[in-house]
């Protein structure tokens, strides 16, 4: 007979994965721990393919989407402003804070921080497989892992982030709303591994997304905060943003590897001269 424990366990591991009853209590016993048994699956090449190959859930229904559309948007307009979206956060039972809701903002199209439009809440909800609040309950920590862990994934909100996080009609992001949004992004990524060191031949370093391999490491975070307040300047453009990740990802711990000749923005140029005088 499986204990409440165990049963709580098994739903927390689906709910994560995506995987079946069968195989959660699989991994379960094995690894005895539930963080440890979610690693183990998701470097089971097996068990990916039979939850990929495993027949779908019914289809989301758009009915359903817009009804929880409509009962969280604005009174005056047809979209989900701040308000609604405080709302929805506390029936979530997820901080408006928590990086999670970067990876929704990027499933469902969000434009701004705070807002979606009809059309992304229903294609976005409709496309991870959720039309009820406890489905998007059971979603988010799925979301939240994939983030954290796929690289790929991590690359595609990344990216988003930038134009979420812009204020429409400008060409970059302040310096302090940059800092925060990177303060939720780079921990997960370089925690979960979707941030891991890639060397010179191409190879990842699963080490070195903890500080511990060859590549950079999490007080550099605080460096490059440091750096931006001391440097000043507009803010931070859109070819800053987006070539830090690629620079966050080859860097290796000394700054040693860097191409002062390669098309790299100022920015990182001259952190990388300021890194190289703390190291």
């Amino acid at each position: 007979m499986v204990d409440r424990k165990m049963e709580e366990n098994i739903a927390q591991f689906c709910g994560v994965t995506g995987a079946s009853v069968k195989d959660a209590k699989k991994f379960l016993e094995k690894y005895k721990r539930v963080d440890v048994a979610i690693d183990a699956y998701y470097g089971d090449p097996a068990a990916i393919a039979a939850t990929t190959t495993r027949p779908s859930a019914p289809a989301a229904s758009t009915s359903k989407l817009n009804s929880l559309f409509d009962k969280y948007k604005d009174p005056d307009a047809d979209e989900i402003t701040v308000d609604g979206t405080i709302r929805l956060c506390q029936d979530l039972g997820v901080d408006p804070e928590d990086v999670v809701l970067l990876a929704v903002a990027y499933e469902l199209k969000s434009p701004r921080v705070g807002e979606w439009n009809r059309a992304g809440w229903v294609d976005g909800w409709k496309s991870i497989g959720c039309d009820t609040l406890p489905a998007m309950k059971t979603a988010l920590p799925r979301l939240k892992t994939k983030l954290g862990q796929d690289p790929a994934y991590f690359e595609k909100v990344y990216i988003h982030t930038f134009e979420f996080a812009k204020v429409q009609g400008q060409r970059s992001i302040a310096i302090d709303t940059a800092q925060a949004f990177w303060s939720l992004l780079l921990p997960h990524g370089m925690s979960g591994g979707a941030l891991a060191h890639i060397d010179a031949s191409g190879d990842t370093d699963m080490s070195g997304s903890s500080g511990k391999g060859g590549g950079w490491k999490p007080e550099y975070v605080d460096w490059w905060f440091e750096f931006l307040q001391e440097k000043g300047g507009k803010g931070v453009s859109k070819d800053t943003w987006l070539m830090f990740l690629d620079f966050l990802r080859t860097i290796d711990a000394k700054f040693e590897n860097y191409d002062l000749e390669a098309a790299w923005p100022s920015a990182i140029d001259d952190f990388v001269e300021y890194a190289k005088q703390r190291v």
